[in-house]
């Protein structure tokens, strides 16, 4: 058994996103006095998912009853008001509409208040003439009104974590590229870049696009691969349009809400995300491609499973990223008076989404252990909601982890409790 001056902190977490650096939290908070870095291989945090979305503060609404994403979100949702208001950062509770615009979508829309009901969230059912009352210039045959939604700078959030990682004695390095995992009886070594190893008890994979990858450099099998999607937005450069954030009726086969309109903590309204395939991890534009990372892509069978299982949607989903009018024409099943002219382009962001072998879209968070490590390998939106609670059970199996190569926790092992 390795001695604890030859470890270099006791928990390593890859990735400085949200959920990285809420776990990097949670454990400083658990247990205080445990050693814990963070490697980034960006030069600051929440380079990509986390600070590429459109803040939404998720209510739980679109979840499954008995899922992480619906028990995580709905608790989370609570949580990350109170952690804004606490540390001074921009939030508003806003509520959203989610509006039928077709008789097509009145079942599912009656399905949701169902579920929203079972998760205990404020619903209101809505008429047409109820939909102007909130959103005077929205149209709809029927909507409902989930008073629990919110906004927040995701990314003022992650940097907070982060502060309060350091403040802790946490270390969080940025621009430390992971290359090689050795897994050893006593805990895990790691190479960045630089040709830096960092040594600990426990390696906790929060790496979001490159979280499989992780994996495998761990030696484990992730029985999935993550397929990116790019979300591609649009700013209106009529914001009075809309006053807070209006969501179409989403189809249950795909994890994605469908092109909506969030007003945002800044007072901005950000119209989308268009959801298509993206030809790198971190692959924000058409013209980015990484013919690695697209050939692992292509290698996966479950991608091909996708592409023939759903290449209808996903054909309208690239014509409209490739033809504004397109995207308009659906923007305005909600809006009637946009036009191309109110829309500007807006920085996309790109969703870590799991497959399955057989093409299943992973549904739910999905995170995973092996021998002295814990893997999060599926944590799109609304993770950034759900940071708090997720970060709080990642800690908590990373710290059983750790139990196991001798370790406690230092304000135990000095008489005080935890």
């Amino acid at each position: 058994m390795m001695t604890r001056a030859a470890y270099d902190c006791d928990v390593l977490v890859i990735g400085g996103g949200i959920v990285g650096l809420s776990t990097a939290y949670a454990i400083t908070r658990t247990a205080p006095g445990t050693r814990v870095t963070v490697l980034e291989k960006e030069w600051g945090p929440a380079r990509h998912q986390t600070g590429r979305n459109s803040g939404v503060i998720h209510s739980g609404i679109y979840y499954r009853p008995g899922s992480l994403k619906a028990r995580y979100a709905v608790r989370g949702a609570a949580e990350m008001v109170d952690f804004c208001a606490e540390h001074g950062i921009a939030h508003a509770v806003t509520g959203k509409l989610i509006v039928a615009t077709e008789r097509s979508e009145l079942p599912r829309l009656h399905a949701l208040v169902q579920r929203g009901r079972q998760h205990g969230l404020p619903v209101r059912e809505l008429g047409p003439a109820q939909i102007t009352e909130y959103e005077p210039r929205v149209r709809g045959l029927a909507a409902i009104r989930v008073g629990s939604t919110g906004v927040c700078d995701f990314g003022a959030v992650a940097g907070r974590f982060a502060a309060e990682v350091s403040g802790a004695g946490g270390v969080i390095r940025y621009g430390a590229e992971v290359t090689a995992i050795d897994r050893r009886p006593w805990g895990v070594a790691v190479r960045t870049a630089d040709g830096t190893v960092v040594r600990a008890r426990v390696l906790v994979n929060c790496a979001g696009l490159h979280c499989d990858r992780v994996a495998r450099l761990a030696g484990d099998d992730p029985g999935m691969r993550i397929v990116p999607f790019r979300g591609e937005y649009y700013e209106l450069a009529r914001p009075e349009l809309v006053r807070g954030l209006v969501y179409p009726v989403p189809d249950p086969a795909f994890p994605f809400l469908g092109v909506h309109l969030t007003r945002g903590h800044d007072g901005g309204v950000h119209v989308g995300p268009n959801a298509v395939p993206a030809l790198a991890r971190e692959g924000y534009g058409w013209p980015v491609v990484r013919p690695r990372e697209l050939a692992d892509t292509l290698a996966w069978p479950g991608t091909w499973r996708i592409a023939r299982r759903h290449w209808r949607y996903g054909a309208g989903e690239v014509h409209r990223s490739l033809s504004k009018h397109a995207f308009t024409h659906a923007v305005r099943r909600l809006l009637p008076e946009v036009t191309e002219a109110d829309l500007r382009p807006a920085p996309a962001g790109v969703r870590a989404q799991a497959v399955l072998r057989d093409g299943t879209l992973v549904d739910d968070f999905l995170i995973r252990e092996a021998p002295h490590t814990v893997h999060v390998l599926n944590a799109p939106s609304p993770a950034a909601t759900a940071s708090l609670p997720i970060g709080r059970e990642v800690a908590r199996r990373a710290l059983l982890r750790a139990r196991e190569t001798g370790w406690r926790p230092p304000a135990v092992e000095s008489g005080h409790c935890v």
